[in-house]
């Protein structure tokens, strides 16, 4: 009986996992990618400052980094667009 429960929880949470892939769904999926996104960057700028306070260097490439930025700017721009220009 309870793994029965416990199944059918299970199944209930991966159906609303999945929602957010249907075209009817509540949820912005470029701002979630743009937080996610951001929150990298944040995190890697903290660990650039700690290991520079160390006294060694972090090395970032400069092309992660930057596609990390365009992919932030990207998700919250059009997000905002899409904001500000409704139908």
């Amino acid at each position: 009986m309870i793994v029965a429960c416990l199944g059918r929880k299970r199944q209930i949470k991966q159906k609303k996992m999945f929602e957010i892939f249907k075209d009817t769904n509540d949820w912005n999926e470029k701002s979630i990618i743009g937080f996610i996104a951001f929150g990298i960057m944040v995190i890697v700028m903290i660990l650039d400052a700690v290991s520079g306070f160390a006294g060694t260097d972090l090395v970032i490439n400069k092309f992660v980094y930057d596609s990390f930025v365009w992919v932030v700017l990207g998700s919250f721009g059009i997000s905002g667009m899409e904001k500000f220009a409704k139908k």
